[in-house]
């Protein structure tokens, strides 16, 4: 039996433990992971393609749910959006930009029903968001004839979300532009990868630094190390990355260390571990 995967992205414990209760029994859709901030819900977005977020407004973090839509709608697939709200307030503006339903805090279990029967009519696979044609039915019933349905049971579902990730990854080829968004009072700014200098570890968020701005973002340094490595930047240290193209000069310290100093008017050092060294030299060609 075919079932809506489905993914909660809520601050509030309370909230996501009553939406599992309320769905707990229904073959028709399966929770698949718990997220509190948008930027979770990406990472998770990117190992399953999920047919629902259950997304909350208010979003610790910088990017809220409204501004997490609009950045799902720049993609050529993105799964429905039920918003879960503490009022009306926003329901026009969660309309506006593409939601498939709008649940007011506290729901009952038939309110919640009703949402489940509207994700079935509209959600035979990931909503596919066309900027250029509106949605018509002739589109629709497409979308219907070349939906593959599958019977699996609770045993066979971590396999199948197993099978569903390996051929996402080799069928389809996602177009990543070289720039990092980043949530700045309120607007979505898009920071070119070689205009950061380097990247600081702060807690468990960091700063990206371009030669004229610094910016506090919620990436954690570990997750932009993993997306920026393959275009010149380097973890020179717990706590910092750099960008290799703006070093221009690697200087020996006392004590067997090192320092990178960076090209621009105002030369900034970044100390390099002395486990990473040797990599680095590896990298360099020294």
């Amino acid at each position: 039996m075919s079932f809506l995967k489905a993914l909660i992205i809520h601050p509030q414990r309370e909230v996501s433990t009553k939406l599992r209760e309320y769905l707990a029994n229904e073959k028709r859709i399966k929770i698949l992971g718990e997220a509190i901030t948008s930027f979770e819900a990406l990472e998770l977005l990117e190992s399953i393609s999920y047919d629902v977020f259950f997304l909350g407004i208010e979003l610790p973090n910088g990017v809220d749910g409204i501004e997490l839509t609009q950045m799902l709608n720049q993609r050529k697939q993105r799964p429905n959006i039920v918003f879960i709200a503490d009022d009306e307030l926003m329901a026009y503006k969660a309309f506006e930009v593409g939601a498939t339903d709008y649940l007011i805090w506290p729901f009952s279990r038939s309110r919640v029903g009703k949402t489940l029967e509207r994700l079935n009519r509209f959600s035979s696979q990931p909503r596919i968001v066309d900027r250029d044609k509106p949605d018509n039915s002739s589109q629709q019933q497409n979308l219907e004839e070349e939906t593959v349905k599958l019977n699996i049971n609770d045993d066979d579902e971590d396999s199948f979300l197993t099978a569903l990730k390996r051929a996402w990854n080799v069928n389809h080829t996602r177009v990543e532009i070289e720039k990092l968004p980043i949530n700045l009072d309120g607007k979505m700014i898009l920071v070119p990868y070689n205009q950061i200098v380097f990247v600081e570890a702060y807690e468990d968020y960091s700063f990206v630094h371009t030669s004229q701005e610094k910016f506090l973002t919620s990436y954690r340094l570990k997750n932009l190390e993993e997306r920026l490595s393959r275009y010149g930047f380097f973890r020179v240290h717990r706590k910092y990355l750099v960008n290799l193209e703006m070093v221009n000069e690697i200087a020996s310290l006392p004590g067997s260390n090192f320092m990178l100093r960076t090209a621009g008017r105002k030369k900034i050092e970044l100390p390099i571990s002395r486990r990473r060294i040797s990599e680095l030299k590896q990298i360099l060609g020294l």
